[in-house]
């Protein structure tokens, strides 16, 4: 199973964690992991690319930790806002599709 975890602090998303792998299929060909990496990779993506102040994270087999920067200014939070939450909801959506394979947690980690 593919468990997510997206950290809050308060009302804002401060970063996430996504970790294991669904186990439907072979390494490279697990269409469910294939859509988290997609999803989690992304919002990645779009961090780096419109925040002044770069994400803090660390990617392995399996493994996708991304953090907002400690110095984030206001303007960096409300972008990242609406990036992380917006993965999120696509998250949310998978693991509610795929309960089996996907499990997204919420909270203070």
């Amino acid at each position: 199973m593919v468990e997510i975890k997206i950290i809050y602090d308060g009302d804002t998303v401060t970063g996430f964690k996504a970790q294991g792998h669904a186990g439907h299929s072979t390494s490279g060909t697990d269409i469910y992991c294939a859509g988290v990496s997609a999803i989690t990779g992304t919002a990645l993506i779009g961090l780096q690319k419109h925040l002044s102040r770069q994400p803090v994270y660390e990617v392995r087999d399996g493994w996708l930790d991304c953090r907002l920067p400690d110095n984030a200014n206001r303007e960096d939070i409300e972008k990242a806002q609406l990036i992380l939450t917006t993965m999120e909801a696509g998250l949310l959506s998978l693991q509610e599709n795929y309960p089996q394979y996907i499990k997204v947690l919420t909270g203070r980690f």
